[in-house]
């Protein structure tokens, strides 16, 4: 997912970062839970959009490439919300080695039916 540093002034997205958290549910199992980190600037594009089978229906599963200042703390699994819409971070990398600017692919899906 290597792409160049973005150009000044396109971080224009305004996203909000969560952290994915794993914590026991009373009746057994697990729960996951999504803690707030920040609000950060980001550019999000749109980059693949395919219908697929999951569980017992279709679902609308749909790729975006968000590109912010670089952070330590994100990883997959966790999300970026972005206009009401959940999309879960797949990768993370830093797009040049200098720790300037930080890609994420992220991933978003639906149930449609």
């Amino acid at each position: 997912m290597r792409e160049a540093s973005p150009p000044l002034g396109s971080l224009r997205d305004r996203v909000h970062l969560q952290r994915r958290e794993m914590t026991v549910a009373p009746d057994g199992g697990h729960e996951t839970l999504f803690m707030p980190i920040t609000s950060v600037w980001a550019r999000v594009r749109a980059r693949s959009a395919r219908f697929a089978r999951e569980g017992d229906g279709r679902a609308a599963t749909s790729t975006h490439a968000v590109t912010m200042r670089f952070r330590k703390d994100l990883k997959p699994g966790d999300r970026i919300l972005y206009r009401g819409r959940a999309l879960e971070i797949v990768e993370a990398e830093d797009i040049n080695g200098r720790r300037a600017y930080l890609a994420c692919l992220c991933i978003e899906t639906a149930m449609v039916g």
